[in-house]
């Protein structure tokens, strides 16, 4: 009897996601191992996985190195939208085909959710009250309360209005925020029907109360997010980040925030994760700081996995993916593709 196909889960180590990906790839002819991990560095991860015919998850240890050791691997299906944290070019030079997660509710929803929540705990101040209070300095409170604008009747910036750009406007609609768009990729009419006025950078940053990044992390958007966008924006505005560290350039931010270019930040990722216990980011009142945290619930962590055991399915029962990112990629086997 032929060996089983061993896939690698990188992260889900049980409970009810690891068992919704036993469940998709149960169907798959020989069967498939199924073994989840979690390495701590690339040795260890080529050792668990060079037999591997598939991957589910990314992680910043498959590099080109990696990548070039997995033999058998047919497939790396990641749990997230974005991809940055595995080298494509590596995996397409190595005949690996690379997916990601785009088709799931639970990501829109949480990320969006959690823009939201940055919005709003910048503008009332929460996280600096709620410690004021904390400390017993109640009477401190007034004093931190002021300046405190409204949210309803200011203006959102919303860079990047894909689906969780788009979701977050309607949300964010619900407050009484006008919403302004930058998306030179997205039509006027989509943006529209999620009530976002599509414009150019310079007159959003000019105009916006609170931007809220939501691009992914390419070549032409790394460090887009710099100097002259911080100098542009108001110095009463709020930057809200929960879309990828890289894309901002991160002394840029920390020097327009001690120089008072702008009113604080909601960050939920960082150039380097996890952030530096020295980063100056962490001694500003005035930022409140997340650890990477935007698309999780529990809900979201069991649902997660599903579309890329799926994927990984359809590869190892010889069917082309549906989410292709590598689309010049050359498998290691031939594969039907379904209309």
């Amino acid at each position: 009897m032929a060996d089983k196909f061993k896939v690698v889960s990188l992260g889900k180590l049980g409970g009810a996601s690891l068992a919704l990906e036993q469940k998709e790839v149960a169907g798959v002819k020989g069967g498939v191992e199924l073994v989840g991990a979690r390495p701590t560095g690339e040795d260890e991860l080529i050792s668990l996985a060079k037999d591997a015919d598939a991957i589910l998850g990314g992680g910043r240890f498959l590099t080109p190195r990696v990548l070039a050791a997995l033999e058998k691997c047919q497939i790396i299906a990641t749990y997230s939208v974005g991809y940055d944290t595995l080298d494509l070019d590596a995996a397409t030079s190595n005949h690996i085909i690379v997916v990601n997660n785009p088709a799931v509710c639970w990501c829109v929803e949480e990320v969006s959710n959690h823009a939201m929540v940055l919005l709003l705990a910048c503008a009332k101040k929460l996280t600096q009250l709620n410690d004021l209070v904390k400390q017993g300095r109640w009477a401190d409170t007034r004093k931190t309360m002021t300046p405190m604008s409204p949210i309803h009747g200011q203006t959102l910036g919303i860079i990047g209005c894909g689906n969780i750009g788009r979701m977050t406007a309607r949300k964010a609609r619900g407050f009484g925020l006008r919403i302004l768009g930058y998306d030179p990729y997205v039509d006027k009419s989509i943006a529209e029907q999620s009530s976002i006025t599509l414009t150019d950078l310079q007159k959003l940053l000019r105009e916006a109360d609170f931007v809220s990044l939501h691009t992914p992390l390419t070549e032409e958007t790394r460090h887009m997010i710099g100097q002259k966008v911080f100098h542009e924006m108001k110095p009463t505005a709020y930057f809200i980040n929960t879309a990828r560290g890289p894309i901002v350039d991160e002394p840029a931010l920390i020097k327009a925030l001690q120089e008072k270019q702008l009113a604080g930040a909601g960050l939920d990722v960082f150039e380097k994760e996890p952030i530096d216990p020295a980063n100056p980011l962490l001694k500003m009142d005035n930022v409140i700081v997340l650890p990477h945290s935007a698309s999780f619930s529990d809900a979201a962590l069991e649902i997660q996995a599903i579309n890329p055991a799926q994927e990984v399915a359809r590869v190892l029962s010889g069917r082309w993916p549906r989410n292709v990112v590598n689309e010049g990629v050359k498998p290691k086997i031939n594969l039907v593709k379904e209309n």
